[in-house]
């Protein structure tokens, strides 16, 4: 199994809802790190899984919209506490939405909200 991977980082801001978890309850930022896993079984005729370029492309939009933005405030989050496990979801579907490569299977969101803290989701594509 072949995977790529391209990562970026940028500012976010959120507040956690629906339960008690101190100081998370109040709006706050984090410096965000998301990668993004794109693995398959075979290349394509140029020997790429993905063209890099074209993963870059699509996580640089991705980055560009929640950048400098409050979670709780955007469309996608409405209804859901704004964890990394929702946000790492929302940008692997996303990603998937907009990456067409036919040798895919799998994309992997990984998000850290810190040093040592993340979450991932992965989904099967062209499975």
């Amino acid at each position: 199994m072949y995977t790529v991977a391209v990562k970026r980082d940028f500012v976010g801001q959120h507040f956690l809802i629906g339960g008690d978890w101190g100081a998370e309850n109040f709006w706050h930022s984090h410096h965000y790190v998301v990668e993004v896993q794109l693995e398959g079984e075979t290349l394509d005729k140029h020997g790429y899984l993905v063209d890099i370029v074209d993963i870059e492309h699509n996580l640089e939009k991705i980055v560009a919209y929640y950048k400098d933005k409050t979670l709780n405030e955007l469309p996608e989050f409405e209804g859901l506490n704004p964890s990394i496990e929702h946000f790492s979801r929302i940008v692997c579907q996303t990603l998937a939405a907009n990456i067409s490569a036919p040798n895919l299977s799998f994309i992997t969101a990984k998000i850290w909200e810190n040093e040592i803290g993340w979450a991932s989701y992965r989904m099967a594509v062209n499975v």
